[in-house]
């Protein structure tokens, strides 16, 4: 559809804010300051977020409007950044909006006009080179909600009436050199799920001090890709509080904790996120890449409970809004719950139904799809394939790069309490709890974890898997966080060696076409062997299978288990290992050909 030129109307002297609420909360004791309202047109790629940021919101101006069958406005050039347009300030043409449903262009006016439904959301897809603006939160404000009556009677409230249409609904947008650029650092933060405050106060002295620290991704910005919260949808201005910490501009998908589970529709599942954080899904531009962000959550089903499915008004929209991006894009599609995933991957519900019809509106596309949902890092390469996914859905190899991005929750704030403040909170691949970030040059990227609280040089746990340590693993695998300390985790028999024992590596990032060399006591260089091939077979699961590091921080102290994962290579010792202390130093390398090396020592005894 086409938009249609109307004639310009009379603007109200002050217009309506959109914003997600503009909040000044208590954290810890402090009053968390607004951030000064930034001047410049173009903030320098180097510059200081809080005094560089474009804040403001979507131009409502007063109607109600005489067609209340469509939804038309302006989408502009903001120069002065008060988020109204003045006579001087052009509008933009070629822009996409969308009203979640159908998608139009912008004409050489910056106008645009869609068809109007109860329950909608009208979004501006930000363009390269613009960025829209975000509120005090640093939540970006790209939206209209219409929902004329409100929400039904909700716990948490829902979105207020909204009434008749407005006269116009006004997208402005202001030029960004940060989102112009070819290089861009996208952070995608998964699960941070916080129960009560004490987790926000996990969350906010872990991975958002870390974000803090970064000033890497103003462009891109941060991509909170569900579970937001946990079932409790009043934290969620305690969230905007986290956000209001970073340097850029954040953004949100719902996840399965997200809800509003007394609504008795699907129409209506997602209302108190809608009204505090933003659309259920969307995209957006920043250099080369496109950023798609699906809501993969379908509640309520029929006897209750959520499934992993993208509903056909969505899948419409996910193809129209496709059918937009030039061909030498890059699409990055974030989901919460994965289209597959490793972990769960002979469970329909913890996958996507329509996985293959997304594949066929992505197919000859550049693509990396993203999600959270399993509490694991899964780094899974086109051609990867396992038993669920064939059996389940017709999938016998991935067509591009999925990966899973860990939670910066880890395993729920579960284990013991560390110095910095938070749990360790081991996660169920037993990798520690982080966040990913995609960097970006032009159509292409890399894809790299950082531990919370740690630089990136922390890619793996290194560990032995002994006859010893799989008898401790089967008395105490139903006792997860009560079990007895696992004694001398490094030491190993000789008469043990005879019996498998294996120096595991678990490479969190680590996937097809990584590699595990390991130098023992300054001998010749030998690979270790993958455990899970990702060819077809099924998963594989127990104490063989697992992360010794992880599985003896979970069961004594809670959380996991790391029983299964995708990413662990293991090197059977010799038999004829001496007696005494020995060194094995470990060097993994990813796909890119970036090297990590640690060394472990341990012992043989008699």
């Amino acid at each position: 559809m086409n938009p249609i030129a109307r004639p310009s109307r009379a603007r109200p002297a002050r217009p309506i804010y959109l914003t997600a609420g503009t909040l000044a909360l208590t954290f810890a004791g402090t009053l968390l300051a607004p951030a000064a309202t930034a001047q410049p047109e173009t903030a320098p790629a180097d510059g200081d977020w809080s005094a560089t940021a474009y804040r403001g919101g979507v131009d409502v101006v007063e109607g109600p409007d005489d067609d209340q069958q469509t939804l038309d406005g302006t989408v502009f050039d903001d120069k002065d950044r008060d988020s109204v347009q003045d006579p001087n300030e052009r509008g933009l043409g070629g822009v996409t909006v969308s009203n979640g449903r159908e998608t139009v262009t912008t004409d050489s006016q910056g106008r645009y006009e869609l068809p109007a439904f109860e329950n909608m959301t009208v979004f501006v897809t930000q363009p390269r080179g613009y960025q829209v603006p975000v509120d005090d939160a640093n939540a970006a404000q790209f939206f209209y909600h219409h929902l004329p009556e409100g929400s039904p009677d909700l716990r948490y409230g829902g979105i207020a009436p909204t009434g008749a249409l407005p006269d116009a609904v006004n997208f402005p947008l202001a030029k960004s050199a940060l989102t112009q650029s070819p290089e861009q650092h996208c952070l995608i933060g998964g699960d941070i799920q916080t129960y009560n405050q004490e987790q926000v106060g996990f969350a906010a002295r872990g991975a958002f001090a870390d974000l803090a620290a970064r000033t890497d991704y103003a462009g891109c910005g941060a991509l909170f890709i569900g579970d937001v919260v946990g079932d409790n949808l009043s934290l969620y201005p305690q969230t905007r509080e986290l956000t209001s910490m970073l340097n850029g501009p954040a953004r949100f998908l719902p996840g399965n904790h997200d809800m509003d589970f007394d609504a008795a529709t699907s129409e209506h599942a997602f209302d108190t996120f809608r009204a505090k954080l933003g659309p259920e899904y969307y995209s957006y531009n920043a250099g080369k890449a496109h950023v798609v962000a699906l809501n993969t959550v379908d509640y309520p089903m029929p006897g209750g409970g959520y499934n992993g499915a993208v509903d056909a008004k969505q899948l419409e929209w996910l193809r129209n809004d496709i059918a937009q991006v030039p061909e030498n894009r890059l699409i990055v599609l974030a989901t919460h719950i994965p289209l597959l995933d490793f972990a769960d991957q002979g469970m329909a519900q913890h996958q996507v139904d329509q996985v293959k019809e997304i594949y066929e509106i992505l197919e000859g596309r550049e693509v990396v799809a993203l999600g959270g949902h399993t509490h694991s890092i899964e780094n899974l390469r086109e051609g990867d394939s396992l038993a669920g996914w064939s059996e389940l859905f017709g999938v016998e190899g991935l067509p591009f790069t999925h990966i899973t991005a860990g939670a910066i929750s880890g395993d729920w704030y579960s284990g013991r309490m560390l110095p910095e403040g938070y749990p360790k909170a081991v996660q169920r691949d037993g990798a520690l709890p982080g966040v990913l970030t995609l960097d970006i040059m032009n159509t292409k990227f890399q894809e790299r974890f950082t531990v919370r609280g740690q630089d990136e040089s922390l890619q793996m746990a290194l560990g032995l898997n002994t006859p010893r340590y799989r008898a401790w693993y089967a008395e105490n695998i139903d006792n997860q966080g009560s079990a007895p300390e696992f004694a001398n985790p490094m030491s190993v028999s000789q008469e043990a060696l005879a019996n498998d024992t294996w120096l595991t590596t678990n490479f969190w990032m680590g996937s097809t076409g990584s590699t595990v060399e390991v130098e023992l006591d300054g001998g010749q260089t030998v690979e270790a062997v993958r455990t899970q091939k990702m060819q077809g077979e099924g998963q594989l699961i127990g104490a063989e299978w697992s992360d010794p590091v992880a599985i003896q921080e979970q069961l004594v102290h809670g959380g996991g288990p790391a029983d299964r994962m995708m990413h662990l290579w293991r090197l059977e010792l010799p038999n004829d290992l001496a007696v005494g202390e020995h060194t094995a130093e470990v060097t993994a390398t990813d796909v890119y050909g970036r090297e990590y090396t640690d060394t472990v020592t341990f012992e043989v005894t008699e």
